[in-house]
């Protein structure tokens, strides 16, 4: 059973910084990509992040210059390094990893996507 296990969040001052880790364990695979998702009381989850098994990165237009997303050298484990936190940077952060798989040659892919549990970030203005 595949897990992904989040850390590093917690309480900052505005404009400070923060480092947040997800490792997945119980997968024999390389995900397709991993990455980063935040939702805020009353708002819906919205990408802030997200990086290819090839490396290729993708950020949430709100996080762009501040926020970088990089893969480990661990099999399977992602952070997210977190600068000039805003007050509105405040959410609960989840890890995700999604896995592509093609049931038939000719087949449309089926995505598996996995979630962490999630870790609280609170910045103060």
């Amino acid at each position: 059973q595949v897990q992904l296990v989040e850390s590093g969040g917690g309480l900052v001052q505005s404009g400070g910084s923060l480092r947040l880790s997800c490792a997945a364990s119980g997968s024999i695979f390389n995900f397709d990509d991993m990455g980063w998702y935040r939702q805020a009381p009353g708002e819906e989850r919205e990408l802030v992040a997200a990086i290819t098994s090839g490396g290729r990165t993708n950020y949430g237009n709100s996080v762009k210059g501040r926020f970088t997303i990089s893969k480990g050298y661990a099999k399977n484990t992602v952070y997210l390094q977190l600068n000039s936190l805003k007050p509105e940077d405040t959410a609960v952060y989840y890890c995700n990893a999604g896995r592509n798989r093609y049931p038939c040659i000719e087949c449309p892919p089926v995505r598996n996507d996995y979630w962490g549990q999630g870790t609280q970030v609170t910045v103060s203005s």
